[in-house]
């Protein structure tokens, strides 16, 4: 599934303040349930946590992908944040995250959601594409970069 299918323009974050990892995930819950009207930001929030109390989303040089399934969602939903100051997020390698990729899934998904999973993961890290992604220039750029990407490697 190319992240074109869930990653929307208006779900890019440029300039993300947050200063705790917590911080983080309370505002792309925040975030994601302006989006998706359907979802509570509570609800979004816990279970993005009750999953990092599995282990750390941060899969390292500086990313971290939090996800999580919900029983009212219908479909998936994928924001990309850069954070304007790196956080501790207790990542694989110890190194602070200043990428975020949340992904959020339908209950249901069963395998799409551990393909989406890896779909991003092989984005984020083909050679080159996390520079890309700290240096573009506002949230156009950045949704262009990820989108036109999935595109080119799904061709």
């Amino acid at each position: 599934m190319p992240i074109l299918e869930f990653l929307q323009p208006d779900a890019v974050i440029p300039n993300l303040r947050a200063r705790t990892k917590k911080q983080v995930l309370q505002d792309l819950s925040a975030q994601a349930a302006q989006r998706l009207p359907e979802l509570d930001e509570r609800e979004v929030f816990e279970t993005l946590l009750q999953r990092e109390r599995l282990g750390s989303t941060g899969i390292g040089d500086g990313v971290a992908i939090p996800h999580g399934k919900l029983a009212k969602l219908n479909r998936m939903f994928g924001m990309v944040a850069r954070l304007d100051r790196p956080v501790d997020f207790e990542a694989l390698d110890a190194q602070p995250v200043d990428v975020a990729f949340l992904l959020l899934a339908p209950e249901s998904a069963g395998a799409d959601h551990l393909k989406a999973l890896a779909q991003v993961a092989r984005v984020l890290r083909e050679p080159g594409m996390l520079q890309r992604i700290r240096n573009a220039r506002d949230e156009s750029a950045l949704f262009a970069l990820l989108t036109h990407n999935a595109a080119s490697q799904a061709a």
